[in-house]
């Protein structure tokens, strides 16, 4: 039995994951073309590389398909349940920041907090007869964040891609999506809620609490860990 390590298979956040590695004497490398998703690692034995999306990774951690992953920690609790029966976190990594934010027209100036948007979403309902739509793709993250600051007048539209057009498109009337600077939700006429950062992302080390750990790979993760400088 060998280590599988599951790094993201593209991108920078894949650059970044083996600049990671390299500064810790693991040197992870892709081989073959672009569109072959094969790559090794160096500098200690008996750890695979798997090259996944990094969407794929939470759900591959959780099978115990692979042992490790480094994805954003925004998939990881967006994807699982009850995520931290499923994985730990071994490493906050240092790159990949991003913030998952609810944001709503700039022209909504009476709308600078959660508890406006509540306030809002009840008036929306009363003069349009449905409720207030907020487009996302982390659905899990937002409907949990939404119940804890007591908003219940709204629905949630699925949006696999540029989420910040969905408002002037009129295909809903406020989002949460990731930002890093906020340029394109300013390019849109968004503005992010004071108090409505839902998750502070980045890219981060997990363990697989459901692969199978046998003897052996429990002392290549010893290995492993003595030489990232972290814990288990």
């Amino acid at each position: 039995m060998t280590l599988k390590l599951g790094v993201p298979s593209k991108g920078r956040l894949m650059e970044k994951t083996f600049d990671w590695f390299g500064a810790r004497g693991l040197n992870l490398q892709r081989t073959g073309s672009d569109r072959e998703y094969a790559g090794v690692v160096t500098g200690i034995d008996g750890v695979d590389l798997v090259l996944l999306s990094a969407s794929e990774i939470p759900r591959e951690l959780a099978a115990g398909r692979v042992h490790l992953g480094v994805t954003g920690s925004d998939l990881v609790r967006d994807t699982l349940a009850a995520w931290d029966d499923q994985v730990k976190e071994i490493d906050l990594m240092g790159f990949g920041h991003a913030d998952l934010v609810i944001a709503v027209p700039q022209v909504w100036v009476d709308v600078d907090c959660v508890a406006d948007l509540d306030s809002a979403a009840a008036a929306f309902r009363a003069c349009h007869g449905f409720r207030l739509r907020i487009a996302t793709k982390y659905h899990r993250l937002v409907r949990e964040f939404l119940k804890r600051e007591g908003v219940a007048d709204y629905q949630l539209v699925d949006s696999q891609g540029a989420t910040e057009g969905t408002v002037k498109n009129g295909t809903a009337e406020a989002i949460a999506d990731i930002t890093s600077t906020g340029d394109t939700l300013r390019a849109n006429h968004l503005k992010v809620l004071s108090d409505g950062v839902i998750h502070r992302s980045q890219a981060t080390l997990f363990k697989s609490r459901k692969a199978d750990w046998v003897g052996r790979d429990r002392e290549t993760l010893s290995v492993l860990m003595d030489r990232l400088g972290v814990l288990t």
